[in-house]
């Protein structure tokens, strides 16, 4: 059993993801390459859609990593090559999309359900707590206390 899971073990850390750009993409130029790598981690993949462009290796998530080196060689900042995407995605592109009027139930949604959650649970608790039966009056105890002593 222990080798088995040891073996399970191994074979998991032999198929950790690997980033997804290819050698072909890398920029001859570090600086500019690592803010390609910043932009790219950014980025949604539209395929994968929980996967930033830079992990993925779908043919759609390289022509993005493409796009954003051509865009950054061509002299754009980041900014602009974010807005170039967004223009054209849309602001889903964006693994963390800018808290705006639009994207308020997407910021808002998660606080939302956990202090619906909260209220939930309070007012249960305090239901039962509400329809718990009164304690036995002392005549009352002492019928139920005959009445087991009979039983026994």
């Amino acid at each position: 059993m222990a080798k088995r899971f040891i073996l399970a073990c191994l074979f998991g850390l032999m198929v950790l993801p690997a980033l997804a750009v290819q050698p072909d993409e890398v920029l001859p130029d570090p600086a500019l390459e690592a803010r390609a790598r910043a932009l790219s981690a950014q980025l949604r993949c539209m395929v994968c859609q929980n996967e930033s462009i830079d992990d993925s290796n779908a043919s759609l998530a390289k022509d993005l990593r493409i796009l954003v080196r051509e865009r950054l060689k061509a002299g754009d900042s980041d900014a602009e090559v974010k807005d170039f995407l967004v223009a054209r995605y849309g602001d889903f592109i964006l693994l963390k999309p800018p808290l705006e009027w639009r994207t308020l139930a997407l910021w808002s949604g998660p606080p939302a359900l956990l202090l619906l959650g909260g209220i939930a649970i309070f007012l249960s608790t305090r239901r039962r707590q509400a329809a718990a039966p009164a304690p036995l009056s002392s005549d009352e105890q002492a019928r139920v206390d005959d009445i087991l002593k009979r039983e026994s």
